[in-house]
């Protein structure tokens, strides 16, 4: 794998047994077929679509939450099959998830500081009092204060437990961190927050992104590059330029069509909010 190529994706399928029950035969569904893409080291990878059209189910299996059916994982030249190895250590410092729902994300019953450390306690041999001590440090980094590291979830608005997502999800310094729809839990203002803290993060610890979203708008604003899917396909993949400039494929300018655009100026001014 070159140098600057982080994450290598190859010829992936997802395929899920259906029960026809006790009078139907069985059937097959590919959620993802054969889709294969390389994203750069310190850039941004927006995968846009219509929901169901696979994408979550590439975020669960680039995340090692399912397991492809074929083809191939590569994150910084780890191979990532679980089916056959099973998660490692290694494998789970190498790439982390940040979900939709914030809350829903994060253990009710635990105190922000234990969810902090859990990676950590879970992955690595580091004492409890630097275990401690990298948790307030990331809970300053998504700008939080040090009096948050003994609440509780409820506690905390949406925005805040989004920023305590993102720092669990970066404690063990990943090298792909894959976001989920990140902010369309959230409020306008509240995501300008969210996507300017995750620029100033990627732009600090040379953090990598697959970023998944329905807001077009946004992609055009954050992404370096841009691949659409649709039934489980890569339809369209290029720069973020070439592909809101010139589509290609129908399906593509169907769904650009279809969705209101905010135009430059706007999306300037809810990334230029300040941190909160």
């Amino acid at each position: 794998m070159p140098d600057d190529v982080i994450l290598k994706v190859r010829d992936l399928y997802r395929t899920y047994e259906i029960s026809g029950g006790m009078f139907k035969k069985g059937s097959t569904l590919t959620a993802v077929k054969g889709v294969s893409f390389d994203v750069k080291r310190g850039s941004t990878l927006a995968v846009v679509g219509e929901s169901g059209c696979g994408k979550s189910t590439l975020a669960r299996m680039l995340t090692m939450i399912d397991a492809q059916s074929s083809g191939s994982i590569e994150i910084d030249g780890l191979s990532m099959d679980i089916a056959k190895t099973g998660i490692s250590k290694e494998m789970r410092q190498k790439v982390q998830i940040v979900f939709q729902n914030p809350y829903g994300s994060l253990n009710p019953r635990q105190k922000i500081g234990h969810v902090l450390e859990e990676p950590l306690l879970l992955n690595t041999d580091m004492p409890a009092a630097e275990r401690r001590d990298l948790a307030l440090q990331m809970l300053e980094k998504v700008g939080l204060q040090p009096e948050h590291y003994g609440r509780y979830p409820h506690m905390f608005s949406g925005g805040q437990r989004q920023r305590v997502a993102i720092a669990r999800a970066i404690m063990l310094q990943p090298k792909l961190l894959v976001l989920d729809e990140p902010v369309s839990a959230l409020d306008l203002s509240v995501q300008a927050q969210i996507l300017n803290l995750l620029a100033d993060l990627q732009d600090e610890m040379g953090l990598t992104y697959v970023f998944i979203s329905h807001d077009l708008s946004v992609v055009r604003y954050l992404a370096d590059k841009v691949m659409v899917m649709y039934f489980g396909e890569v339809v369209e993949y290029g720069t973020r330029d070439e592909v809101f400039e010139n589509p290609r494929h129908d399906y593509t300018k169907t769904l650009f069509a279809a969705t209101p655009r905010a135009d430059a100026e706007s999306i300037r001014k809810r990334l230029a909010a300040k941190v909160a």
